[in-house]
């Protein structure tokens, strides 16, 4: 599992005990019963045609979190869009290690963190295609102690970090011309974003959705740090495939995504109802106390909006652009330099085709 991955699982978790991987599978499905539902939305030819491809299982790393590229997948679920097309799908709302999973195919789709997450975990999960970016924000935030005024007072004090300290993090610092050799880095163990205002440490990276928003909702007197900021462009949230299942069933993957992107639509359509199904399905798969309504709130109302600011194109289209980017920054301040190239890594066109000239999305019995 990458690193980063780890670091924000465990940062939205805060201390959950995952327990034994449990499978929350959709209802009845055509590759269960042997025969293609009456109320399919599309063809008898290619309902029979996504059954065929079997069971698809889906890996969340970030439990029931309301981010994009996970609570799609629990609401086409929820919804029943995965059944309008056929789709026998799986969700694994426990497996943190999904990267590995879906690399060795034991599971299809996991989602990861930022392009920059993928390029460093490639060096380790091959047979791994991106397939979707769901936005040209990076996700991440340094918040300090107020009397932090700018990174440069950094030197001299202390940055904490959770598990390795992020390229992005890396390059804000660069940018604010901090001399990283004067900052005393920490390894943080502790989640709780108070730690910066009772001074334990000056400033610690973390997540905007997650602690800058848990200490805005707070109304904290702190400071806070965005990668946009200082110049620094990123990227938020990326869904990942088995690279041998997509070759083997393209038409699958795409409407799996077809169907999760239709249920992105409607989260960014309807917030209030997505958030009280996500928190629900918390509830139900035993992480209440982790995904608490006002958190989901708070997560998704900073997350929906670097969907909707995606510079790429609609939600989940991705561009070589952003991702070179992205490639730039992990070979300056990454720990990992030997990194694929990113055609290798990206299919730009699966997502994009799924949505007409006029950015709509392409959906069975809709007038087009």
């Amino acid at each position: 599992m990458n690193l980063i991955t780890r670091e924000r699982r465990a940062v939205i978790l805060s201390g959950l005990l995952l327990g034994a991987l449990t499978l929350a599978a959709c209802s009845s499905s055509p590759a269960d019963s042997g025969d293609t539902p009456n109320d399919a939305l599309i063809s008898q030819e290619d309902c029979q045609r996504n059954a065929d491809a079997g069971t698809i299982t889906y890996i969340s790393g970030y439990g029931y979190s309301a981010s994009a590229g996970q609570l799609d997948v629990f609401m086409a679920d929820d919804l029943g869009y995965f059944d309008d097309l056929c789709l026998d799908v799986e969700i694994n709302a426990a497996g943190g290690n999904g990267q590995q999973l879906v690399s060795s195919g034991k599971a299809q789709f996991t989602a990861l963190g930022s392009a920059e997450d993928v390029l460093m975990a490639a060096a380790n999960s091959k047979n791994l295609t991106a397939v979707a970016t769901y936005g040209t924000t990076s996700p991440f935030c340094i918040f300090a102690n107020e009397k932090v005024k700018s990174l440069k007072d950094l030197e001299g004090g202390t940055l904490g970090y959770f598990i390795n300290l992020t390229p992005v993090a890396g390059a804000m610092l660069d940018a604010a011309d901090v001399d990283e050799s004067k900052v005393d880095f920490i390894k943080m163990t502790n989640y709780d974003p108070t730690v910066v205002l009772r001074g334990q440490v000056d400033a610690v990276v973390g997540y905007a959705s997650n602690q800058c928003a848990t200490l805005d909702a707070m109304d904290a007197a702190y400071s806070k740090f965005l990668p946009e900021d200082l110049g620094v462009d990123g990227t938020y949230n990326v869904m990942e495939v088995n690279s041998e299942f997509l070759a083997k069933h393209p038409e699958a993957v795409s409407d799996f995504m077809r169907a999760s992107l239709k249920a992105l639509q409607h989260c960014l359509d309807d917030e209030a109802d997505c958030m009280q199904r996500i928190t629900a399905l918390a509830e139900e798969g035993g992480q209440a106390k982790a995904f608490p309504l006002e958190q989901q709130e708070r997560t998704w109302a900073v997350e929906s909006q670097w969907v909707r600011d995606s510079t790429a194109g609609a939600p989940g289209v991705q561009a070589i652009e952003e991702w070179q980017h992205a490639a730039e920054i992990v070979q300056q301040y990454g720990t990992v330099k030997d990194i694929p190239a990113v055609d290798s890594v990206i299919d730009v066109d699966l997502v994009a085709d799924l949505y007409d000239a006029d950015g709509a999305l392409i959906w069975p019995g809709d007038a087009q």
